[in-house]
């Protein structure tokens, strides 16, 4: 029961890291129309530039500093191209970002090399923040920190299972995010002008408000939601030049399952996300192994065993895809969309 607790808070620690990550994209397509596909390399910019700061600033400067920089060149790439491109439609803004993403990596590679670099999680945060323990005769028992050696020591026979501290500052500062982006954009004077923007752009220029600066700031936002989500993510996982492409695809699968454009719907989908691939990776039940609980052999030499012996656990990498189509076909608006574009 314990090890079931940490994977799910370690699913929804996951998810909300995706979801910092979708925000930006979905922001800047909800207030656009722009499907940037150079947004996880604004994500990896956020990873090597903490990296950089990091070594002489330390980490917590380099959390505020870092995604400032990043949201900085991504207000500067939408003024001097995608502005430039936006005229001629929908398909030259594609390829400007991607060729972007390119850029991105070949100049990351040049600058911090092929390998991946040393980013460490700080040490003030390393270590765990609780420890589950499943105690003989008392049950569940919640310890603080690493818990009482006498408790989880392997001679007392007890099962305890820690939760990292870092995962706990992953969603904290995630939620953080989310409410900040909640109070922006509906209670404040800024949010209300971007919705008009959004809504009745040629209304908002004539009342005096300069349309295509806020759109700049909405694009540079998102990406430095997108930078920040680096910064918090890139020491948790690996910091190196692939690591824009082993999120992109997983990405846009959350925007799209959750409704094109809408926050609300991209959080639910990072979860929901997060959860599948966390629990599916120690799911080791296959339909041979189903069939054989039930009495029945399924032989090597029959022609579907192949297939019948894929595990879950096997199918976790795939299960978000296989989700984004059954989506696609039932409900192609997301779980909560309603843009139509």
């Amino acid at each position: 029961m314990e090890t079931f607790f940490v994977f799910f808070l370690n699913g929804i620690s996951y998810g909300l890291l995706l979801f910092m990550l979708s925000s930006g994209l979905t922001l800047i397509f909800s207030m656009m129309g722009v499907l940037n596909f150079a947004h996880t390399s604004f994500y990896m910019m956020g990873a090597y530039f903490a990296y950089a700061l990091a070594g002489s600033l330390g980490f917590f400067p380099a959390l505020i500093i870092a995604p400032l920089l990043v949201g900085a060149l991504g207000a500067a790439f939408e003024r001097y191209s995608l502005r430039k491109v936006h005229v001629y439609g929908h398909v030259p803004e594609l390829l400007v970002t991607f060729g972007l993403s390119y850029v991105v990596l070949e100049v990351v590679r040049l600058v911090w090399g092929p390998a991946n670099v040393d980013y460490r999680v700080p040490e003030a945060l390393s270590g765990p923040l609780f420890t589950l323990a499943n105690i003989k005769g008392q049950g569940l028992s919640w310890l603080a920190g690493a818990g009482d050696p006498a408790i989880c020591a392997p001679a007392a026979g007890n099962s305890c299972t820690q939760f990292p501290m870092y995962r706990g500052f992953m969603a904290l500062v995630a939620l953080f995010m989310l409410g900040s982006l909640w109070l922006l954009l509906t209670r404040t004077r800024i949010g209300l002008i971007i919705q008009a923007a959004l809504t009745h752009p040629d209304t908002t220029q004539a009342l005096g408000h300069n349309v295509p600066r806020v759109m700049m700031g909405v694009f540079g936002g998102g990406c430095a939601l997108a930078g920040l989500a680096g910064v918090i993510g890139g020491n948790a996982f690996v910091t190196e030049p692939n690591m824009a492409a082993s999120v992109g695809a997983i990405i846009f699968v959350v925007v799209v399952v959750g409704g094109m454009g809408s926050l609300a719907g991209a959080f639910l989908a990072s979860l929901l996300i997060g959860l599948i691939q966390t629990f599916a990776v120690v799911i080791d039940i296959s339909p041979v192994s189903v069939l054989q609980s039930m009495g029945t052999t399924v032989s090597f030499e029959h022609w579907a065993y192949p297939l019948l012996k894929i595990s879950v656990s096997q199918m976790a990498p795939i299960l978000p895809y296989l989700l984004l189509v059954l989506i696609l076909i039932f409900r192609p608006k997301g779980l909560l969309g309603t843009r139509e574009e």
